[in-house]
């Protein structure tokens, strides 16, 4: 075993506390895989408002830290508050920065000065560690909210002894969001540095900031560290990366066992395993009952849970579902389930409205109803323009369902073509339908091998475990480095 490691963890997500997509999952699961392998991790995330409530309900069961945190700032000290708590199921610690004019918000992005929000709250952390007297022996910063700690301990860090020599490991969930900002940011945390090829004039961007300076980079999934550092997939910063492809790494997030298990999952109708795919039938059942769809056991049932955005590949969906839904490939049903953009919202309720008694489109934010689609459903969409890495496919094979992916990203990584589901690589409609097509010819016709996929999916390994051994490595390695090793 490694010797333990102190570990500064920042994310402006972390599950169950906030969570908008997979880096709240992340940040709630990836701190407790590494405590398992014996380090000592700290997490520290903003206060947004449910969590500034919970101090009075009780809802997460917080403390409130004797004394303010006075964060020094380039306009001078600003107190905030902190609380404590820790991730359910763990002793891990999770630290809540709490200075209400910015995180005692209704959203938790969103707003014009986001990216003086993080600014302070990647300020506001890195001084904690003082207040705590516990220094890091590594930072690992997730996306560009806390690439500001990155860039500050950089430049202005480096004249203060305790952050001196701190190396980091900057994690990119998401290229496409970058938080660009206006040069006066650096006069807010009280740094002086130079700007980057990829800002424009009197514009800062954390992302390229995070990248450049941080000691080890990677992302969620081998083959998107692989994309981002093309045109195609860079994002404008596909230069920086490719500058920096010696540090850039690619480690597939992984599932959380505990809440993601057919075997002991309480939120479904009926629990199954491999030895029992049989069991999975109820389920079906009780999601069409759900869905108001006729109860069928012949027909395959697909389903798609998605935010609904661009990036989901929804502008290829809705000819496929309608092709589907009109007996392409045979009778089928369908159900969606998310909240997005207005025009896919619309989208599905058009096709939902047309095709009554063969589809149902859940357009609102109904967690508890996503197990029991997971587990009842045959096949699962995932028609993605980019995935950095996914989670919908790993829970989905989990429980038996198939997926019908894009390979690209992590899509490409864990979904297996007739191994563990069904992919394609064009984007474009007609790639999509016929990959579809494929999945319900294999369902109807060919039982035998449809078990073996379903068995092959339920088996294979991508739990956190895994993946936390593998930010291990990249954590000596930033020491490594640092100590010119």
């Amino acid at each position: 075993m490694a010797d333990p490691l102190k570990i500064l963890y920042l994310s402006a997500e972390v599950a169950p506390f906030a969570k908008t997509g997979g880096l709240g999952d992340v940040g709630g699961s990836l701190p407790k895989a590494l405590q398992a392998l014996g380090h000592d991790v700290r997490v520290v995330m903003p206060a947004y408002r449910p969590i500034e409530e919970s101090i009075y309900t009780g809802r997460y069961d917080l403390e409130v830290l004797p004394g303010n945190l006075n964060v020094l700032l380039g306009i001078g000290r600003l107190p905030t508050g902190v609380f404590e708590g820790r991730l359910p199921g763990s002793d891990v610690p999770v630290y809540f920065i709490a200075e209400g004019n910015l995180f005692n918000r209704p959203n938790i992005y969103g707003y014009p000065d986001d990216a003086y929000r993080f600014a302070f709250f990647s300020r506001a952390a890195l001084d904690l560690t003082l207040a705590l007297d516990w220094r890091p022996d590594v930072v690992h910063a997730h996306d560009w909210h806390t690439a500001p700690a990155l860039t500050w301990l950089a430049t202005a860090g480096q004249g203060y002894n305790w952050f001196q020599g701190i190396p980091s490991l900057f994690t990119i969930h998401n290229l496409a969001h970058q938080g660009r900002t206006t040069w006066d940011i650096f006069n807010y945390l009280g740094l002086t540095t130079h700007a980057l090829a990829e800002e424009g004039y009197g514009e800062v961007n954390f992302m390229a900031r995070g990248i450049y300076h941080a000691t080890m980079i990677n992302t969620v999934s081998p083959t998107y560290a692989r994309e981002i550092m093309t045109p195609d997939g860079g994002a404008h910063l596909d230069g920086l990366l490719r500058y920096r492809s010696y540090d850039v790494h690619g480690i597939l997030n992984g599932l959380d066992y505990d809440e993601w298990d057919p075997v002991t999952d309480t939120r479904i109708a009926s629990r199954y395993n491999v030895k029992n795919l049989a069991g999975k039938r109820p389920n079906k059942r009780a999601l069409q009952a759900r869905a108001g769809l006729p109860r069928r056991d012949d027909v395959p049932l697909v389903a798609m849970i998605s935010r609904l955005d661009w990036q989901k590949g929804l502008d290829i969906t809705g000819h496929v579902v309608h092709l589907l839904l009109n007996g392409y490939a045979g009778e089928a049903q369908f159900i969606v389930l998310g909240t997005g953009a207005p025009e896919y919202e619309n989208m599905f309720a058009q096709l939902a409205s047309y095709h009554r008694d063969k589809m149902t489109a859940f357009l609102d934010y109904m967690p508890g109803l996503a197990p029991l689609i997971y587990a009842g459903s045959d096949i699962f969409l995932m028609p993605s323009r980019f995935e950095p890495c996914g989670l919908g496919q790993l829970i989905a094979m989990r429980y038996g369902t198939v997926p019908v992916v894009r390979a690209t990203g992590g899509l490409a990584d864990t979904v297996q073509d007739m191994v563990t589901g069904f992919t394609f690589s064009d984007y474009h409609t007609s790639a999509f339908w016929h990959a579809l097509q494929r999945a319900t010819f294999v369902h109807n016709l060919d039982k035998e091998s449809w078990r073996k996929i379903q068995l092959n999916g339920m088996t294979a390994d991508y739990s956190w475990q895994r993946s936390a051994l593998g930010y291990q490595q990249l954590y000596e390695w930033a020491i490594a480095r640092m100590r010119g090793w």
